[in-house]
């Protein structure tokens, strides 16, 4: 296990941040959350839709994990960049057991839209997948074993079964600290699960020490499923980085190619950060600065892959680059 500092990280030059960034702020949303993050994004029924993350609280409060404090927002755009943010909260789930849902993440299957979402419950945090077809109301399908999260679909069946990409969060037999890796299982209806194998390790990635996991939904390319991943250091040294009393962690997203018809087959991942924090609203002013987590990824006909992802646990932004340039970066990396 490496339990050593990192150091410094840098963006891959292939990715360009959008001048808007970033594009969708707390200032954006008309109910008045305090961060606006982590969302998922596709194009569904000729619309960009987006649904964030609202988390509530103050720089001076932090934030408190009662339900209230948390829901799920929803905005619509014709071009992916200005979004139509809707005057109320689009879900927010909570009762004797589930205490709140974040975290979305969106696959669109056929004509259907498949959300993936966290769940803090009383007796674990699971991971959960819920179905919709018009965003004002959704049908939970499954929910995972308490302690499972970040979890995305993959856009079609392989093979005939489902699969998604997902990250369990073992303390005890990892050691007692976090050392959280990155997953896959496959299912025959989105309700049932099994067939889990290790998909990407920790000790994988020269620059995380903490944990990986999923970030947005893959993309389906000729040359192999295009991946995010979220990377994760920690440096005991970085103090308060943020409204919170301490933050020593750094996420960054990094990207693979997995194999058509085995996706547990990794054909090349880039060795450095695809998205490391640089930028102002990356690294400052925010609930936990040096973070970026990527949640949506869609490819444009043109070959252009947009990029969405949080930023500093507080604002949603988004970086561009072309696909050829993405899978370049896959296939001259390592190869598993």
């Amino acid at each position: 296990m490496r339990d050593s500092t990192i150091g410094p990280l840098f963006s891959s030059p292939v990715m360009t941040r959008h001048a808007a960034n970033p594009i969708l702020s707390p200032g954006d949303v008309p109910y008045g959350p305090a961060m606006v993050f982590n969302a998922g994004v596709a194009k569904f029924k000729g619309k960009y839709v987006m649904v964030f993350r609202n988390d509530y609280g103050d720089e001076h409060q932090g934030l408190v994990a009662p339900h209230h404090t948390t829901n799920l927002g929803l905005a619509f755009s014709d071009d992916g960049i200005a979004w139509d943010v809707q005057p109320t909260p689009c879900w927010s789930w909570h009762d004797e057991e589930v205490i709140r849902v974040y975290d979305p993440r969106l696959t669109v299957i056929g004509e259907q839209c498949y959300m993936c979402f966290a769940v803090d419950t009383k007796h674990g945090l699971r991971g959960g997948i819920a179905v919709t077809e018009d965003f004002a109301s959704f049908k939970v399908l499954s929910l995972s074993l308490p302690d499972n999260r970040n979890m995305v679909l993959f856009p079609e069946r392989i093979g005939g079964r489902y699969v998604r990409l997902e990250r369990p969060m073992p303390v005890y037999s990892r050691g007692g600290i976090d050392r959280f890796d990155m997953w896959m299982s496959d299912s025959p209806d989105l309700k049932y699960w099994g067939n889990s194998k290790l998909l990407l390790a920790v000790e994988d990635v020269a620059y995380a020490n903490d944990k990986v996991g999923p970030g947005a939904p893959p993309v389906k390319t000729d040359k192999g499923w295009l991946t995010l991943f979220h990377a994760v250091d920690i440096d005991r040294s970085r103090g308060k980085n943020g409204w919170e009393d301490s933050w020593q962690k750094r996420y960054t997203s990094g990207i693979m190619l997995l194999d058509l018809e085995d996706p547990s087959r990794i054909i090349g991942r880039a060795e450095t950060p695809l998205l490391a924090p640089e930028a102002a609203y990356e690294t400052e002013g925010g609930f936990r600065n040096d973070v970026i987590f990527p949640g949506g990824m869609i490819l444009e006909e043109s070959g252009e892959v947009k990029i969405y992802y949080g930023a500093a646990d507080t604002v949603e932004c988004l970086a561009t680059a072309h696909v050829d340039e993405l899978l370049h970066l896959c296939l001259k990396g390592t190869v598993k």
